[in-house]
C-alpha cells in the first residue's frame, strides 16, 4: 500500500463538534488516511467509532488506522507497545528519537510518526520540540517518517525538505478540518520539488 502523506490523528476533545462530524469533514476535504485515537473510551464506543470511519475511508479509497494493539488490520503502536505477535498489514509507531526510530525500522514498521516537531499543547511531556534541523537529524533513521506536532501548513516543505515522507496532524485539524486542502496543497507543491524517496 502507497501510504498518503498526511495522516490525521482523531482527538475529539479538540473539536469544536462531533468527532464523526470533524473526521467526514476531512475525509470530504481530501484526507485518505485517519488514526483512530481515542484509546480512552469503551472498546464498543470506540467500534462504533472505526465502523463509522472505516465506511467513510472505504467510499473514497482510504484507510483507518487504529492506535494501539488491538488486532485491527492497520495498528498505530505507542512508543512502548509490544509489537503485534501476529503482525497486521499495516504498522505504524510513535517515535521521539533516533533510537526508537532505528527500532521501528528493526521491527519492520510501514511508517513512523516524530514527534514533537514543534511545540504543542497536544504533545506535552515528550521532551524538547525536534525543530527542523532536529527532524532532518532522525527522519531518515526509520520507515517513513511523519513528522508531528504543531506543524501547520506554513511548514509542510520545511518538513519535507528535512527528510520527512509526510506530515501527522491532529488538534489544527480536529479544529478546522477544511484546513485538510491546504496541508495537502503544500504536500503537492513539496512532492514537485522534493518527490519522496
Amino acid at each position: 500500500m502507497i501510504l498518503p502523506q498526511l495522516l490525521v490523528l482523531t482527538d475529539r476533545t479538540q473539536c469544536s463538534g462531533s468527532l464523526v462530524d470533524a473526521v467526514a469533514a476531512a475525509v470530504d476535504a481530501g484526507a485518505r488516511a485517519v488514526v483512530l485515537r481515542e484509546t480512552d473510551l469503551p472498546d464498543a464506543e470506540r467500534d462504533r467509532l472505526a465502523e463509522q470511519f472505516g465506511a467513510l475511508l472505504q467510499a473514497v479509497g482510504g484507510v483507518l488506522i487504529r492506535a494501539g494493539n488491538d488486532g485491527a488490520l492497520a495498528v498505530h503502536l505507542a512508543a512502548a507497545d509490544p509489537f503485534p505477535e501476529v503482525r497486521p498489514p499495516l504498522v505504524g509507531r510513535s517515535c521521539h528519537s533516533r533510537a526508537e526510530l532505528e527500532r521501528a525500522a528493526a521491527e519492520g514498521c510501514d511508517y513512523a510518526t516524530i514527534s514533537p516537531v514543534f511545540a504543542t499543547a497536544s504533545k506535552p511531556g515528550y521532551g524538547p520540540a525536534l525543530g527542523l534541523e532536529g527532524l532532518a537529524a532522525v527522519a531518515r533513521a526509520g520507515p517513513a517518517a511523519y513528522g508531528l506536532a504543531g506543524i501547520t501548513p506554513d511548514d509542510v516543505r520545511g518538513c519535507r525538505a528535512a527528510g520527512a515522507y509526510g506530515i501527522a496532524v491532529m488538534g489544527a485539524i480536529m479544529r478546522e478540518p477544511r484546513l485538510v486542502r491546504r496541508y495537502l496543497a503544500e504536500l503537492e507543491l513539496a512532492e514537485l520539488e522534493d518527490p519522496p524517496a
